[in-house]
């Protein structure tokens, strides 16, 4: 009854910080338990959601014995994580087949991520730090703006759990390569609300990330003899959360997230270029929440992001870029009758950033401003969403984006959705200006995503199977023709995703398949060439089994080969890992956990000339009292 009680909490807890809990509440309260926010911007249940939904809950972080989030993120169906050397190096995500920055991030309904490149620093947010993530999978423009072509991967930060009084944590923990990690948290509740802090730190010694091109060209690590020394990375973070009910009408929240790192890699001191990194990861947000009546839930949401990197030749100084994101946002859900929803809202951007570099210092600012509508209908057993999105950018001009999805449910567990969207962004900063690379003549990218899935589920098990295709006009790469960034004139993108979970003899199985053709089919000596860096067929399954006070599990990942450049002419070879964790708990607040990751010691890459780690073991100890 405690655990049911505890998963009941955590999921009322996130649904209240969600724009609208109204449409979630029902007479079944089993339906708390598995509450997502992202896929509409208000609180629904992951069954009732008309998209590709994947829930990461904090149960399920410790048991994988994860040290980062792209270790925990690998394999997972329409997931291609590309490293640049092993922890806490350089880690880009393409969601099924996009671009590494055509996944919008969220963190606390946070927009995250450095506006001169694009991407996010997954490798230096702490997993330590993560209550739950949100997966969802194709775009979501109509809803979010640019970015969300490839779909909408939102974090949690930790949140105060249980009733009223103080509750901590801890853990330390030891591994392969000078790994070391320790952590710990308090949260203080009371009736209307609580407070709570975690801090934490992880390092390691790391590996030789770069093994070289052999061959004097620049690509991969950009040298024929690199630096034969290991690669480190520490990294020392802490978050903050407070809340407060007044009334019954009147909800306040705030939150804060903190990691500041150091990173070592491989440069080139012939060209000048760094080998080291003072890093910095900050996202504030806070939030109010007003229900006017049962029938009218308000919000305003307003936040910051950070994003800067100090980056060093030795000791000294070689550039910086600092990007800052500001946002706020003002939703409305307005429930017109029994399961019918109209969401309305504002959301407001402004990107900065501050480059200082030798070659082509720049500062650079633009603001985006956006209305949008959604409505949400059940009738019987149909569901209909509709989504409407007008986007204003100080740079490219108006933008309207769309979508609409329609499911249908019938016997035995049975579902059926088809959905069509879409989705839009605009050029990086770096994109534009930054020197060698940059392009100010480019075009904002835009796609045209169409989907059907067919799922089933059971008591015991449950299955669902998507189909997709994305077709993505001025898709922007790097063009070797012209040394710079350029569009692409169309590309497409179709493939299969099959997940599936069952419990057989006690052992918790969860699989995922996937796969992917990504072309380009723009004219020229390219035509037909696969979209670089995406593997044809990904898979992963993963065993739990609880015995008591013990528990063991073990997790296979496998990828496709892939090529690394646009020509097709750079190929990375395909693999498949193995990976193994077990854990006891000798006392009610103590657990003790084990991890062997790559077992077979497999030697692989997912980006030309950068090194994976081989065989590496993970000790833990973890106390959280119940």
């Amino acid at each position: 009854m405690q655990s049911r009680n505890t998963l009941r909490f955590t999921a009322l807890a996130l649904a209240l910080s969600s724009p609208s809990f109204a449409f979630a509440q029902n007479d079944d309260a089993k339906n708390l338990d598995n509450v997502v926010v992202t896929a509409t911007r208000t609180a629904i249940t992951a069954d009732a959601a008309l998209a590709a939904v994947e829930v990461i809950d904090r149960k399920e972080i410790e048991q994988s014995t994860a040290r980062s989030l792209p270790e925990l993120l690998r394999g997972r169906a329409g997931v291609t994580l590309v490293n640049q050397g092993g922890l806490g190096k350089l880690s880009t995500l393409f969601l099924r087949g996009t671009e590494s920055d055509h996944t919008l991030f969220l963190v606390d309904g946070i927009r995250v991520g450095s506006a001169t490149s694009g991407l996010t620093s997954l490798q230096d947010l702490p997993l330590e730090q993560i209550e739950r993530i949100e997966i969802v999978r194709g775009p979501r423009s109509s809803l979010y703006g640019a970015d969300a072509i490839g779909g909408v991967i939102q974090v949690f930060t930790r949140r105060g759990q249980g009733g009223e009084g103080v509750r901590g944590r801890a853990r330390i923990g030891a591994g392969s390569n000078g790994y070391r990690e320790a952590s710990a948290g308090v949260d203080l509740r009371g009736t209307r609300g609580g407070v709570g802090i975690d801090i934490g730190h992880q390092s390691t010694d790391g590996i030789n990330a770069c093994r070289g091109i052999g061959a004097p060209q620049y690509a991969g690590c950009g040298m024929d003899n690199p630096d034969p020394d290991r690669d480190g990375y520490r990294n020392n973070n802490a978050s903050l959360r407070a809340d407060f009910k007044a009334g019954d009408a009147w909800q306040f929240d705030a939150h804060a997230l903190r990691a500041r790192g150091h990173n070592e890699y491989d440069g080139d001191p012939a060209w000048g270029l760094p080998d080291n990194s003072d890093l910095l990861q900050q996202v504030i947000g806070g939030s109010v929440r007003f229900d006017a009546s049962e029938a009218l839930v308000l919000r305003l949401t307003l936040g910051r992001n950070r994003d800067d990197s100090d980056n060093y030749l030795g000791a000294s100084f070689a550039n910086r870029f600092l990007t800052t994101r500001d946002s706020a946002t003002v939703q409305g859900d307005i429930t017109l009758a029994a399961g019918q929803l109209l969401s309305l809202g504002y959301d407001w951007l402004r990107d900065r950033a501050d480059v200082q570099d030798p070659f082509s210092p720049f500062d650079a600012a633009r603001g985006n401003r956006a209305a949008f509508a959604q409505y949400q209908g059940k009738f019987g057993a149909h569901d209909l969403q509709a989504s409407l999105r007008r986007d204003d950018n100080d740079q490219f001009g108006g933008k309207t984006t769309g979508g609409i999805a329609w499911g249908f449910g019938f016997a035995d567990g049975w579902r059926i959705t088809a959905s069509h969207a879409t989705a839009f962004k605009a050029p990086s900063f770096n994109e534009l200006y930054y020197p060698y690379y940059g392009n100010p003549a480019l075009r904002p990218e835009a796609a045209r995503n169409s989907e059907l899935s067919l799922r089933q589920e059971r008591d015991s098990w449950q299955w669902q199977l998507n189909a997709y295709r994305n077709d993505i006009d001025d898709l922007i790469v790097y063009d070797t023709a012209i040394f710079a960034a350029n569009n692409i004139e169309t590309t497409r993108i179709r493939g299969i995703e099959l997940v599936a979970s069952t419990q057989v003899g006690g052992w918790d199985i969860r699989g995922q398949l996937g796969t992917l053709d990504a072309r380009n089919l723009s004219t020229g000596i390219n035509h037909g060439k696969r979209l670089p860096r995406r593997p044809q067929r990904s898979a992963r399954i993963d065993l739990d089994r609880d015995l008591g006070d013990f528990g063991v599990g073990i997790s296979g990942i496998a990828e496709a080969a892939r090529w690394d450049d646009v020509a097709n002419t750079l190929r990375v070879g395909g693999y498949g890992t193995i990976d193994a964790r077990a854990s006891w708990r000798f006392a009610a607040d103590w657990t003790l956990q084990a991890s062997l990751v790559n077992a077979f010691d497999k030697g692989y890459e997912t980006s030309a000339y950068y090194n994976q780690p081989g065989r590496e073991w993970g000790l833990s100890l973890r106390w959280q009292p119940k």
